[in-house]
């Protein structure tokens, strides 16, 4: 038999600035939601004001997990201590893992007065801390869409779909699902999702409804889902349409050992990233 997903808690985030002054919202990584194995944190940045990213990120280190930036809107300019160098535009994905360490810049820019997307942190397991850095770097066009019955689209960043859609990152360690879906009109999603992996869902704009919730999940809104094998999701009568993003993984179920841009499975080891950054030894 299938389990529907459920709406297990809704997290709205906090208001938070981080890199030279950035403004966004952290939804993971905070005391309402501290993480989601295998998921670390989640940042939304969206405003069309300048003053409120124009520092962007300047070179800072990373070591022991992947960082997943999608740009929704505007542009995302990156460059690292490897020299590896590009531009993240709108509606594609950067799927960095960090590995053994990496320092590196992201300066967003406007497209058309606009700038928005999310930062995901995706936890390694200890096997894999110390690999050697890498991206995985897809332009919009390049990501698969299915186009559902009423006009609606859910494309398919990683995962697969019923229609046997497949996503484009390629992530052994949690099988990542990472959907984003604009649903119209009557538009609903019914979808397999593997048992034992965690899933989220986050509301860009307008108004869901998730089987089993009497509540409406809304813009701004993280919900946690249950456990089960099947999430059922419709878009919100008279509200317009609705945009959220829809993410899952297999949790490693490994200790976690946090200090600032490192993220190791010890404290002993963060301090030596630490060291390792200090003493110019970190890549």
């Amino acid at each position: 038999m299938t389990s529907v997903r459920l709406i297990e808690k809704i997290v709205n985030g906090a208001q938070t600035m981080d890199g030279d002054g950035v403004k966004l919202t952290r939804i993971m990584g905070t005391p309402e939601l501290n993480m989601l194995d295998p998921f670390l944190l989640l940042d939304f940045f969206g405003t069309d004001e300048p003053l409120d990213y124009i520092g962007g990120f300047p070179p800072h280190p990373h070591r022991g997990f992947e960082t997943v930036t999608y740009m929704l809107a505007g542009k995302m300019r990156h460059k690292d201590s490897a020299g590896n160098e590009g531009v993240i535009e709108a509606g594609g994905i950067q799927w960095m893992t960090a590995g053994k360490g990496i320092i590196h810049s992201e300066m967003p820019e406007q497209s058309q007065g606009l700038l928005a997307g999310f930062q995901l942190w995706v936890n390694l397991p200890a096997s894999h801390k110390m690999t050697t850095p890498r991206y995985q770097e897809t332009a919009d066009q390049d990501i698969s869409t299915d186009v559902l019955s009423n006009g609606g689209r859910l494309k398919v960043i990683a995962g697969k779909t019923s229609q046997g859609t497949a996503g484009v990152i390629n992530n052994p360690h949690i099988n990542p699902t990472y959907w984003d879906v604009t649903l119209v009109n009557d538009d609903k999603i019914a979808e397999s999702i593997d048992s034992d992996h965690n899933v989220f869902i986050y509301v860009i704009s307008g108004s869901i409804a998730v089987a089993g919730s009497t509540t409406p999940l809304t813009a701004g809104q993280l919900a946690v889902l249950s456990s089960g094998d099947t999430i059922n999701i419709a878009n919100k009568e008279n509200t317009g349409n609705s945009r959220f993003i829809l993410v899952g993984g297999k949790p490693l179920g490994e200790p976690v050992a946090r200090g600032g841009p490192f993220v190791m499975n010890t404290r002993e080891q963060v301090e030596q990233a630490f060291q390792d950054y200090k003493s110019g030894n970190f890549i």
